[in-house]
């Protein structure tokens, strides 16, 4: 039996040596079968292994967040500078233009709103229903530590086994309630647990020590998750600091669609992943399409 001090005194992540791909250029998938693999390459740019998603499925619990009171008003001019779009089925039927070249990012767990518990959430779409929308991957929270682990857990398995069965990833979100600390001890217990029980990829927070060994010890790619509204600077740093500890790309909503200039930032953010700007020259690059914006 694993014991809890064992997991703290671990220490060799060998950050300094990258993961061997077998030829697929996405982390942990080159045993995946044709399907999977290609879906996986809609999601992340065959050139680097790395994406730029964007995230606005946020009404899912919250409502109409502010910035997403017209969905089509405010992501529809972002679509096209991200790799990856993650929203709900009902979203994407609704408003987003089925001429879109995205990989869709479906989400597929829910159930409580921000008026109960959250880690209370069951699985809230059928994977045949994900196919039928041509997703790329479903994703799923998992609320590691939280009132309700394991169901979570349960939910994110049975999608595993599902998404094995139609050749469609599943992408786990670690979910960090108000009680949990987000740092590399609990970010790297959840992303491997995460990977572990099958998931192909995982979406977390970044932290500010040890968050490269959060990534070497993850079989799957890492993606960082944007979080509250930063000032732009400090979103931008924070996603160049996550992208040389050894993420495979950022997934970025409010930090994004509540600017003052979303395109801009849009723009910046797509640049410094793709491009390797530092977080000085996509600031810049923000503040010249914006107009002089910093926030």
């Amino acid at each position: 039996m694993a014991d809890k001090d064992g997991n703290i005194d671990a220490k060799q992540f060998h950050t300094d040596t990258p993961q061997e791909s077998h030829g697929f250029p996405v982390k942990g998938g080159a045993g995946l079968e044709w399907g999977m693999r290609h879906r996986l390459a809609r999601i992340f740019d065959p050139a680097d292994a790395r994406t730029v998603m964007l995230a606005f499925d946020h009404g899912y619990f919250q409502g109409p967040t502010r910035g997403l009171e017209r969905v089509d008003l405010t992501i529809n001019p972002l679509a096209p500078m991200a790799n990856a779009l993650m929203a709900t089925r009902g979203i994407l039927r609704s408003v987003i233009p089925a001429t879109s070249q995205n990989a869709l990012v479906v989400r597929a767990s829910g159930g409580p709103s921000i008026l109960s518990e959250l880690s209370d959430e069951r699985i809230a779409m059928d994977m045949e229903d994900a196919a039928r929308i041509d997703a790329a991957a479903v994703a799923v929270q998992v609320f590691v530590g939280g009132q309700h682990e394991t169901q979570s857990v349960h939910n994110m398995t049975r999608l595993v086994d599902a998404g094995m069965r139609l050749g469609i990833p599943v992408l786990g979100v670690t979910a960090v309630g108000k009680e949990l600390t987000r740092d590399s001890r609990y970010l790297g217990l959840a992303t491997r647990m995460i990977a572990e029980l099958g998931a192909q990829l995982v979406k977390t927070y970044y932290c500010e020590e040890g968050f490269e060994e959060v990534t070497a010890a993850c079989p799957v790619p890492v993606i960082m998750a944007g979080g509250k509204t930063l000032p732009a600077i400090d979103a931008l740093t924070m996603a160049h600091r996550a992208m040389d500890a050894g993420a495979a790309g950022v997934d970025m909503g409010r930090n994004i669609f509540q600017r003052r200039d979303p395109v801009a930032m849009m723009t910046a953010v797509r640049a410094l992943v793709h491009e390797n700007l530092t977080p000085a020259q996509a600031h810049e690059q923000y503040r010249d399409l914006s107009g002089g914006a910093e926030d």
